[in-house]
């Protein structure tokens, strides 16, 4: 049984836990509860601690402290989601107490133990029961126990374990949610896999991503170093939307393209054909398409010239730091090009590509607050899962950092409607904040999965509504959707709705969304816009 660990062991255990999260990313995933489509917890927690892993790969023979210093600060600048930040604070709890540390017995593993669970407390502001807070504190509170007993590293790591393995159980009791759904909490499951990976890289097996496992050789960003010119096998990215006007058979249509070059996705219904194609004549393709309609959008993109400007883009040694030119500005994060100029048009110095399908990560977000030539930067979140992460940018990046709670887009904008630079900080952070709660959010989306939640019986495929932070209701007909959601709204007195349509609607679709809005919502004044967001179908905000 191993009595202590020193810097080389630390590194072993980390890297381990980093393939057993990557392992059963998929499994943490399908434990998530809310069926949307969105940046579950293990793609957040897996993303996080392989941030550390691929830093500890590049050192062999680290000492305690400095294995333990680099995991937290790649954890913490990559850290995605509020269950990759927890996680991230975990291990910067444990980097704290093994400061100075050489050699790690029993007792000093429970201590960090309990200091990552205490990093992590102080960080939430309103820590709830049944999630990995839970588990993390019972395991480490197992520890200290055991350590008094047994002073032995491993026979206090498995005693953790032991204490983990009985919260996490419990957490189906301590959460009204998990309950009904008959699971155990997503982030202490993923706890769980850290704890029994260490458990088992300290008796001498450590944990590795299987050859060809899927997602396994993944890095959290592209090295496009690593790929030459002469690799990209054609030079434009040609997509296209095609508003049908016709019922011609698209089959030749796909085959022409086919043969023009690769990557070749069509998808079509009988409103619109959209096309992404590989080609090195991206005229041939628009020419064989007009055929079918009128074009709705063009984008056509020369990879090749992209690949030189992500190349030199890499080389650039340091991040680049904008002096200040004005007391205050404002990143925020969306996705959606039409989403992305409303933010523009508004003021917004800097837009974070993210949202609900992509957290953007602590590291993302700081390098655009930093492009921003402000003293004081103030950042909208605009979903409830980055506000954790946005909130650790404050102590990384040197100018002054202010997160503005935003947990949707709709209350992103109306906060930023708020923003009156001739103010000073505190009252531009209450204006701003204030201003939340004054919209309402609606968002259309499908389900991911199925499930019984809230009871609402929810299949794979099916339209979600979602009112605020709670779902709304599902039907497999989205114009059913829209005329409940339009008639809450008719029976709250909202007077002013905002419509913002994805990239998956065309204009022909969004006027007939907005259009049952104004025939329900007599006394209101109906706005359409593009947002071009993915994933979302609707994106509506009544105030």
């Amino acid at each position: 049984m191993r009595q202590t660990i020193n810097g080389a062991d630390f590194r072993r255990l980390a890297i381990s836990a980093a393939a057993s999260v990557e392992i059963h990313k998929q499994q943490l995933n399908d434990l998530n509860v809310f069926p949307v489509p969105d940046g579950d917890t293990g793609t957040n927690m897996s993303m996080t601690i392989n941030a550390a892993a691929s830093d500890l790969r590049k050192i062999d023979y680290p000492t305690l402290e400095k294995a333990a210093a680099i995991t937290a600060s790649a954890m913490l600048r990559g850290a995605r989601g509020n269950s990759g930040v927890i996680l991230s604070l975990l291990f910067r709890g444990m980097s704290k107490r093994l400061k100075g540390i050489e050699e790690c017995d029993g007792t000093t593993w429970a201590e960090a133990l309990q200091a990552g669970v205490d990093a992590a407390y102080k960080a939430v502001m309103k820590p709830a029961e049944g999630t990995i807070l839970t588990v993390s504190r019972l395991a480490a509170a197992a520890a200290i126990k055991a350590a008094q007993e047994n002073n032995f590293i491993e026979h206090v790591h498995i005693a953790a374990i032991e204490a983990a393995k009985v919260a996490l159980a419990d957490t189906v009791n301590q959460n009204p949610v998990l309950k009904k759904a008959g699971v155990v909490d997503a982030g202490g499951k993923g706890w769980l896999f850290v704890l029994e990976a260490m458990l088992s890289s300290l008796q001498g097996e450590d944990i590795v991503v299987p050859e060809g496992f899927a997602d396994g050789d993944t890095r959290e960003q592209a090295s496009f170093g690593d790929i030459s010119d002469e690799e990209i096998n054609f030079t434009y990215c040609t997509e296209f939307v095609i508003d049908r006007e016709n019922d011609k058979d698209v089959e030749p249509l796909r085959a022409f393209l086919d043969s023009l070059g690769d990557s070749l996705v069509l998808v079509e219904d009988d409103d619109i054909i959209k096309v992404h194609v590989h080609t090195n004549d991206p005229g041939k393709a628009l020419h064989e398409a007009i055929d079918y309609g009128s074009f709705v959008t063009v984008k056509i993109e020369n990879m090749r010239l992209q690949h030189t400007e992500k190349v030199m883009s890499e080389q650039q040694l340091a991040p680049k730091i904008a002096e200040p030119e004005k007391t205050f500005g404002v990143v925020s994060v969306c996705a959606g090009d039409g989403l992305a100029d409303v933010f523009k048009d508004l003021g917004v110095d800097g837009i974070i590509s993210g949202g609900q399908t992509m957290n953007p990560s602590t590291q993302d977000i700081l390098e655009v607050v930093n492009k921003v030539p402000a003293e004081t930067v103030f950042v909208l979140p605009n979903n409830k899962n980055i506000i954790m992460a946005a909130q650790q940018v404050d102590a990384l990046a040197p100018k002054n950092v202010v997160v503005v709670p935003s947990k949707t887009v709709p209350q992103g904008i109306t906060a930023m409607l708020s923003f009156a630079p001739d103010l000073n900080r505190e009252e531009i952070e209450a204006a701003m904040t204030e201003a939340l709660d004054t919209v309402d959010t609606m968002q259309i989306t499908y389900a991911a999965r199925d499930s019984d939640f809230d009871g609402h019986d929810i299949h794979e495929g099916d339209y979600l509504a979602i009112y605020g932070s709670s779902l709304f209701g599902t039907n497999k007909d989205i114009k059913a959707v829209l005329k409940s959601l339009a008639e809450k709204v008719k029976e709250e007195g909202k007077e002013y709705i905002t419509i913002y349509y994805g990239e998956d609607i065309n204009e022909k679709q969004a006027q007939k969304a907005a259009d049952i809005f104004a025939d329900i919502c007599t006394d209101a004044d109906i706005n359409l816009l593009r947002g071009g967001q993915p994933v979302y179908y609707y994106l509506i905000s009544a105030e």
